[in-house]
C-alpha cells in the first residue's frame, strides 16, 4: 500500500484517518436510526433510501468542511459521475452500500469512504454498522479492524499461506452468469455469499482467499474495500492483470479480482 503522497494540497494523514473514522460512525448512527425507511428507484434502476441521503450528508459535509480543496465525488450527486475523475486527488464515496440488503432488513451494509490520488486508493474506511465492526487503512502502514462498541482493535492482514479449501467471496444480491462461470471452473474454492464491500474486508482480515466481480460495478462501491485490502497486503487486479485504477468516465469499474497473497497470483485471470 503506497504512502499518501506528501504535498501541500493533500491532508495530513493521520488527521484524515481520524475524520474517516468519525464520519463514518456518525453516518452509522444515522442509517441505524433510520432503520425501516423505504427505497424508491433512482434514474439508474439502483435503490435509494433517506438513510443513504442522511449519511451522504455527514460524509459529504464534514469532508469539505475539513478540506474544500478536495473534490467530493459520491454516489448520491449523479451530475457528477458523467466525466470521471475531477482531481488528481478526490474523495470518493458511498455512504451506504448494501441499501438493498439494508431495506429488506438486512445487516450486510457498510459506510465507505476512500481518497483516490493518481487513480490509486491510498485511504479507505468501511464501516458495518449492524456487526458493530469498523476496518480502514492506518497513515502509517498496514490496516485494522476496530468494534466501535468497546474501542477493541485488531492488526488486519490479508492471508499469507493457502489453506484448504481455498475461500472465494461472492456478491448475496449479483449472481451474474460470469461469475458463477469463474467459480464453477474452480471447484476447489468454497464460495461464500455476502454484501457490500464486507468481501474486501474479510480478504483483508484473512478469512477469504478471492473475491472475483466479472460485472458491472461502480468505483465507489469498492475503492475504500480496496484501501483496506491493500493496506492489508492484499491486492485488486483487473483481468488483464493491472492494479485497478479509479476515476474512469461514469466512475464504471472494469472486472476485476482481488485476492490475498494466499491465492496464487497466476490464476485470477487465468481459467
Amino acid at each position: 500500500m503506497s504512502a499518501i503522497p506528501s504535498t501541500s494540497t493533500l491532508p495530513d494523514p493521520f488527521a484524515l484517518a481520524e475524520l474517516f473514522r468519525t464520519l463514518a460512525l456518525e453516518g452509522g448512527r444515522a442509517i441505524l436510526r433510520l432503520r425501516g425507511c423505504l427505497a424508491r428507484d433512482k434514474a439508474d434502476g439502483s435503490p435509494v433510501t433517506e438513510a443513504d441521503l442522511a449519511a451522504n450528508a455527514v460524509l459529504e459535509e464534514g469532508l469539505k468542511a475539513a478540506w474544500p480543496q478536495i473534490p467530493v465525488v459520491t454516489e448520491e450527486r449523479e451530475a457528477d459521475h458523467a466525466s470521471g475523475a475531477p482531481a488528481e486527488a478526490f474523495f470518493l464515496l458511498d455512504p451506504l452500500d448494501g441499501t438493498k440488503d439494508y431495506a429488506r432488513g438486512g445487516e450486510d451494509f457498510t459506510v465507505n469512504v476512500a481518497l483516490i490520488v493518481r487513480g490509486e486508493p491510498v485511504a479507505g474506511v468501511v464501516y458495518a454498522p449492524a456487526h458493530d465492526r469498523l476496518y480502514r487503512s492506518l497513515p502509517g502502514g498496514g490496516a485494522e479492524a476496530e468494534t466501535p462498541s468497546t474501542g477493541r482493535r485488531l492488526p488486519l492482514q490479508a492471508r499469507r499461506a493457502p489453506r484448504s479449501p481455498l475461500v472465494a467471496v461472492a456478491s448475496k444480491s449479483h449472481d451474474e452468469p460470469q461469475t458463477r462461470a469463474w467459480l464453477a471452473a474452480r471447484p476447489d474454492l468454497k464460495v461464500e455469499r455476502i454484501g457490500s464491500s464486507l468481501k474486501f474486508c474479510l480478504l483483508a482480515s484473512g478469512e477469504a482467499d478471492v473475491y472475483p466481480r466479472l460485472s458491472r460495478i461502480r468505483e465507489w462501491d469498492i475503492a475504500a474495500g480496496d484501501a483496506v485490502l491493500r493496506a492489508a497486503g492484499g491486492v485488486t487486479q483487473d483481468l488483464a492483470g493491472a492494479p485497478l485504477r479509479y476515476g474512469a468516465p461514469g466512475f464504471v469499474a472494469p472486472e476485476f479480482v482481488a485476492f490475498a497473497p494466499s491465492y496464487p497470483a497466476s490464476r485470477p485471470s487465468g481459467s
